[in-house]
């Protein structure tokens, strides 16, 4: 049975396209490489920090949803802190009200905004 997840991240804000591109990838690949699978993305791009992290003011946030074996987590977490593009994370482990707020969040992002 595979839990469902939806981890973020901010990564260090000096990357050029191809290195976030590139850090997206690393991560996404980990969790179908370790049996599990992508529910969803999104790029939520270079954003202000509430406080600097690492001299850093800024930094690009990134948001995967998806459901993989409870151990995976650890080792998740483990390759984001070896990561120094990595400047912050959570991996949050979702419920079934969880799951259902998100994936409506996601419908009405892709529904046509009427003028």
């Amino acid at each position: 049975m595979l839990n469902h997840y939806e981890t973020v991240f901010i990564a260090t804000p000096v990357l050029s396209d191809a290195q976030m591109k590139e850090t997206v990838q690393k991560f996404k690949n980990l969790i179908v490489s370790e049996g599990g699978e992508m529910v969803s993305e999104e790029d939520w791009g270079l954003r202000k920090l509430a406080y600097p992290i690492q001299k850093k003011s800024t930094g690009f946030y990134y948001l995967i949803d998806f459901k993989a074996e409870g151990a995976f987590v650890k080792k998740m977490e483990t390759e984001y802190r070896r990561d120094e593009r990595i400047i912050r994370f959570l991996v949050f482990a979702m419920d079934k009200n969880a799951v259902e707020y998100s994936e409506k969040r996601r419908k009405k992002k892709q529904e046509p905004i009427e003028k």
